[in-house]
């Protein structure tokens, strides 16, 4: 493994919950000194296990490490002088500060851009927020499940329509906006390296999930042709691009966007080879002039549910057709491909046990994969890095725990 493409780069980390930490997670897998600012009670996210599932436990904590491994864990309150001052300090010497803080507390803080610009001009200041930072709605607050999911559109349009919105996991609109972060940062600080002067970085929720939905929204101005969101899948505008129940249970997801290009194939390795160039159903404009979607897609999953998912799966690799099953989160765990694609990795935790966690997912062919360092429990790392990163002396960091401007936490602390 070679030195990391961002080492070097200082980073501070004012953010809580996942989407902002995910960009700062993704620098300190680069090699960044990556030091999170946590206040003395703890990030919300570290009590998040009970709605995920998982035990409620500081030393052993899966969510926390996907998002703060390989970052310096620094728990210091800012409304006592001296842990403003060391928090300044270190915006001092950073190149990059990360945050997803309302305005309003930022200013109040003295931590707004124009604020911190005019004092440290060549910092690189990376915001994320719930819904923007102009518009009437900016100082709501956001997390995926509503900014992303709701408002940006994924729960009113990605469901069938005469049912519920999906279920919502934790994190995966978060992680979205999070790597669009980074990679909004990193440009910036290519360009303070040339030019020596920051800029400010934002992204949100809201505008990440518009994005990812440009087809669809781009399309929606067309109201004269084709199906309007949300739908009954069996009246898409293309039946080949769905899912169908198989007689095991299990769903088999099939792509094919280009209904031209593949009917032919795919309808004959589901056992209608007789329907190949047939005139009522092919090509797309037939089968839409004739209104036969509905009777195409009946026709699919009638035929998908002959057949266990297992007996599809060569068929259809045979057919060349683009399909996968629709796994679990525990069948994840097990699937070679991820394991092959280095997606995921075992840590043994200080409780004894081993668990499966999951990699960020960009790979670099010299640089390799940093190996995880789990992140510590709420300002564990913090006497190191005031003597080590900002030199001050052991009787100054234990007057400041004493003080109550330094805080780490210790197991008597649980109660």
């Amino acid at each position: 493994m070679t030195e990391g493409p961002l080492s070097g780069v200082k980073v501070v980390e004012l953010a809580n919950f996942i989407a902002a930490a995910t960009a700062g997670r993704f620098m300190a897998d680069l090699g960044a000194e990556v030091i999170k600012i946590e206040s003395p009670k703890g990030d919300p996210l570290r009590y998040t296990a009970p709605t995920e599932g998982r035990p409620l436990d500081m030393h052993e904590n899966t969510t926390w490490d996907l998002e703060n491994s390989n970052k310096k864990i620094l728990s210091i309150n800012t409304r006592t002088d001296e842990g403003r001052q060391a928090l300044f300090e270190l915006l001092d010497r950073a190149d990059v500060l990360i945050t997803n803080w309302r305005e309003q507390s930022l200013v109040r803080q003295g931590l707004d851009y124009d604020t911190l610009h005019a004092k440290f001009p060549r910092l690189v200041y990376g915001i994320v927020t719930g819904y923007g930072q102009t518009g009437p709605d900016r100082d709501l607050p956001g997390f995926d499940f509503t900014a992303f999911f709701a408002r940006g559109g994924y729960l009113g349009t990605l469901r069938q329509s005469t049912d519920r919105p999906f279920n919502v996991l934790p994190g995966a609109g978060d992680h979205n906006v999070g790597m669009n972060l980074a990679a909004g940062i990193l440009a910036a600080l290519f360009g303070a390296r040339a030019t020596g002067v920051g800029e400010k970085v934002e992204t949100s929720l809201l505008e990440t999930a518009v994005f990812n939905l440009g087809i669809p929204i781009q399309s929606a101005q067309y109201t004269e042709i084709g199906a309007t969101y949300p739908i009954d899948a069996r009246e898409s505008d293309s039946p080949l691009i769905c899912a169908w129940l198989t007689k095991d249970g299990r769903y088999i997801q099939t792509c094919m966007p280009n209904y031209n290009q593949y009917f032919n194939g795919f309808i004959s390795a589901i056992g209608h080879p007789e329907l190949a160039d047939d005139e009522r159903y092919f090509p797309i404009q037939n089968l839409q002039k004739n209104g036969l979607n509905t009777e195409v897609y009946d026709l699919i999953m009638a035929s998908f549910g002959e057949k266990t998912a297992e007996e599809w799966k060569p068929i259809l690799t045979q057919a060349d057709i683009p399909f996968s099953v629709c796994q679990t989160c525990a069948e994840i765990l097990e699937d070679p491909q991820v394991w092959a694609t280095d997606s995921l990795y075992t840590q043994t935790y200080p409780t004894g046990n081993e668990r499966t966690l999951v990699r960020l997912p960009v790979r670099f062919q010299e640089y390799g994969t940093r190996a995880p360092r789990p992140a510590s429990v709420i300002g564990g790392d913090g006497p190191e890095v005031l003597r080590d990163v900002l030199g001050y002396d052991e009787d100054t960091v234990t007057r400041l725990q004493e003080d109550g401007a330094l805080y780490v936490w210790t197991d008597a602390d649980k109660s």
